[in-house]
């Protein structure tokens, strides 16, 4: 396979960052695969389906093209729950498996970040990163996103939502959120984006010079 790297970790860790950073760093397209399963969340509501039921949401996940990360708003609070309610099914994570595989296979390579790519989608990517950070840090990372649409949402409840989120991805049966045995783990709690961006810079590069060789 070409050159790809999978990043992996909890919500609001900072990976989506990262991935982008890393992607204009070394000229790889970039796949932020957790915008599928928002992706799916938001359709099946707006179609007026239960995100509980794995029948209706793996027939979105089915249906479902890239070019539709770009044309729903996929941002907010609600959306990140919904494509948490998905993701536990099986059915919906089988579904967009040949999706995200094949983006990360392409010829030249590629970036994913999401909870499973380096322990199913691609567990051969020769740059595995998990990044992560305490809940709280975290919590106050999506606070600082979500405020400027809603500035009255409590802090609190953020860090409720976290850890919810945290005990649900780690918890499914089907790919659950785990580091891959041979992932460089990258705690952000005490990083500032460019602290982090350079850890992880360096780490692809180590990884590449290594695959190279």
């Amino acid at each position: 396979m070409d050159f790809a790297v999978a990043l992996d970790g909890p919500a609001a860790s900072g990976k989506g960052t990262l991935a982008v950073r890393l992607g204009a760093s070394f000229d790889l397209p970039v796949l932020d695969t957790g915008k599928l399963y928002r992706a799916v969340g938001v359709t099946l509501r707006a179609s007026g389906g239960d995100p509980r039921d794995s029948g209706a949401a793996e027939a979105v996940a089915r249906r479902l093209r890239l070019s539709a990360l770009s044309e729903l708003d996929l941002d907010g609070a609600e959306a990140g729950e919904l494509a948490s309610q998905v993701a536990v099914h099986a059915e919906v994570r089988a579904a967009l498996f040949t999706l995200q595989r094949e983006f990360g296979l392409q010829p030249g390579g590629a970036i994913l970040d999401g909870r499973d790519i380096g322990t199913v989608i691609l567990p051969e990517a020769p740059a595995k990163l998990f990044v992560t950070a305490s809940p709280e840090a975290r919590a106050l990372r999506r606070w600082r996103q979500l405020a400027a649409r809603d500035p009255s949402l409590p802090l609190e409840v953020v860090l409720a939502d976290i850890r919810l989120r945290d005990q649900r991805d780690s918890g499914r049966a089907a790919a659950p959120l785990k580091a891959a045995p041979d992932a460089v783990l990258l705690d952000t709690t005490d990083m500032d984006i460019e602290q982090a961006f350079d850890a992880a810079r360096r780490i692809v590069e180590t990884a590449r010079d290594r695959w190279r060789s």
